[in-house]
């Protein structure tokens, strides 16, 4: 595999969980790693709570927008190494043809923007998702890639999704 590895998150609406893996994966590592995210059936906008979040923990969010996933599989569009469902929708939906044939892992997230509470419980349900996402990309951009063949690397991605 080659360096950088080129990282894609999908989520249905790519408004919330996809959105937080790629700005997560943006800035732990890049130099080693280029991340984007789609969804199936693009919400068009970053839900704002997203955009507090990572503005209040300093990630840089210019960029981040809510896309299609169709726009990765056109003509021209990025060679994947790696890609990742974060929400179950998205997991058992049929995905287009990555180019590169990346490897896939499903690494499912309950949608933080669904469920009741007042705006404490809410934020407390965006914090944990992030902080979700963020140990699995820390898992993630720390295995050694080098050292693994195809099958352990799958067990691996698999390993950090049912962690």
């Amino acid at each position: 595999m080659h360096q950088p590895f080129h990282v894609l998150f999908l989520c249905t609406a790519n408004a919330v969980r996809s959105i937080m893996a790629e700005a997560i994966l943006a800035r732990a590592d890049p130099a080693r790693f280029v991340a984007f995210s789609a969804g199936s059936r693009p919400a068009g906008v970053v839900d704002p709570t997203v955009i507090e979040l990572l503005t209040r923990l300093e990630f840089p969010t210019a960029g981040l927008r809510s896309k299609s996933w169709d726009e990765f599989a056109a003509t021209g569009a990025p060679r994947f190494d790696f890609v990742f469902t974060v929400c179950d929708r998205a997991a058992a939906e049929t995905c287009p043809e990555w180019p590169g044939q990346p490897l896939t892992a499903h690494w499912g997230i309950a949608d933080p923007a669904q469920g009741g509470g007042d705006e404490v419980a809410r934020l407390l349900r965006f914090r944990t998702a992030f902080a979700e996402l963020e140990r699995r990309i820390g898992l993630f951009v720390n295995l050694p890639f080098a050292a693994l063949d195809q099958l352990r690397l799958q067990q691996a991605l698999d390993d950090i999704g049912r962690s």
